[in-house]
């Protein structure tokens, strides 16, 4: 892949989506309304297009939180590259946009009257509804690891109190300790995300516990950008990581938290000082009783618009759905709230559907100058998502010091002009 390629994408890939959109909607439906549930990167997305392609829509935005945390760069935060705030966002940019932003949980969705009951009581109607729930954990999926046990061995991949429990516990492991991750098999939240994390982790130790050691377990045989990861590990931590894929006696069947133990499928046990276990996810919690996931605990999805493929009038984003050859990224879940906003838009003014046009790009850190990506762009073609060819790309093997240094700092641009397109304006 060319770096002119890897500048296209990593600066431009939203311009791609953006191509998709309607240059102008004159909306005819003053009266309908949109309820967007999830206020992350697919949901405040969607809320915060609809009211720019439609704006006599009314858009209700309903989060619980009152700050979001990305999920995106809270690996920087464990190797103290990041301050905590530095990935919060309010919601002050959507309400000034017009969106009305309701702080509660969505409890129950009624597809048959179009209703959301919420936690505080209130009912809202809808004309179309979209979901962006994320993921839940499939507690006990892994022999042991229930949400208590989380408190012990956190996950930290929902950003928040688990991250900040998982920074303390590194903070207070002695040097030589040992870290072991708990990596799932496919599908999962970010499949980068693991991997990242071993070398944000191994930043972090370098520097404040340098005779520890990192053992990650993985239910898996290969996983995305492996050559680059492994190189970078290799280049600026030596032999601090160890990866254990899934054939090598990887996979871990059973988790004990109290005595931060794990045992993998040929009876070996790992003992940590530091036990970070990722377990198998389902879509969010919300998506289910809306009826719209399947016997994977997925929601398949229209290619062309996301709505959902077993409810009409609800439309899902983001890491809940069932995109491949797209990731669980958000990134991915930002061009699908476009597009969905773009679909809803026309629908509800009685414009032809535009056509759908995704990209990705997911930039890792490796060190604080050391960056890697991956990018790609999608397009509907007979109902599924393909990968248009020759789109896109990992980074090469070869680059130099100057070219990882131009990733890290592509990242960052990236992050803060996706925070900006979402949330900070």
């Amino acid at each position: 892949m060319q770096f002119n390629r890897r500048q296209m994408l990593g600066g431009a890939a939203a311009g791609v989506t953006s191509l998709a959109l309607p240059s102008i909607v004159r909306a005819q439906a003053a009266s309908a309304h949109v309820v967007v549930i999830g206020g992350g990167f697919g949901g405040a997305t969607a809320a915060r297009y609809l009211r720019q392609l439609a704006p006599q829509l009314r858009v209700t935005l309903v989060e619980p939180a009152a700050r979001f945390y990305t999920c995106p760069f809270s690996n920087l935060y464990l190797a103290g590259l990041r301050s905590w705030e530095s990935i919060g966002h309010s919601y002050d940019g959507l309400r000034k946009a017009g969106v009305h932003v309701v702080h509660a949980r969505a409890d129950h969705v009624l597809t048959d009257t179009r209703r959301v009951l919420l936690s505080n009581g209130q009912a809202l109607s809808y004309d179309k509804l979209v979901l962006s729930p994320g993921v839940d954990m499939r507690w006990n999926a892994l022999e042991g690891y229930d949400e208590a046990a989380s408190q012990l061995a956190p996950h930290a991949w929902k950003a928040g109190p688990q991250t900040q429990l998982l920074k303390k516990q590194l903070e207070a492991m002695p040097d030589g300790g040992k870290f072991v991750m708990v990596i799932p098999a496919n599908p999962f939240r970010c499949p980068p995300g693991p991997y990242e994390r071993a070398a944000m982790v191994a930043h972090y130790l370098k520097q404040h516990k340098p005779k520890s050691k990192i053992l990650l377990l993985d239910d898996k045989d290969a996983f995305s950008k492996q050559g680059l990861f492994i190189q970078g590990w290799k280049a600026l931590y030596g032999d601090m990581i160890e990866w254990v894929k899934q054939s090598d006696d990887g996979k871990v069947t059973r988790a004990d938290a109290k005595n931060l133990e794990v045992e993998t499928a040929f009876g070996t046990k790992h003992k940590a000082d530091v036990l970070n276990v990722i377990p198998p996810q389902k879509a969010g919690f919300i998506a289910d009783r809306a009826g719209v996931t399947d016997a994977s605990g997925w929601v398949p999805v229209k290619a062309e618009s996301f709505e959902s493929s077993k409810v009409p009038n609800v439309y899902v984003l983001g890491d809940a759905t069932i995109a491949a050859p797209m990731p669980k990224s958000g990134f991915a879940a930002n061009t699908q709230g476009k597009v969905a906003a773009a679909a809803i838009a026309a629908e509800l003014t009685g414009q032809p559907l535009p056509a759908a046009s995704y990209a990705n790009t997911c930039y890792s850190l490796i060190g604080n100058d050391y960056g890697i990506s991956v990018a790609g762009v999608y397009r509907a073609q007979e109902g599924k998502l393909i990968e248009v060819p020759n789109s896109g790309g990992v980074s090469p093997l070869d680059g130099n010091a100057a070219f990882r240094k131009a990733e890290a700092d592509y990242g960052s641009a990236w992050y803060k002009a996706i925070s900006t397109d979402i949330w900070d304006r």
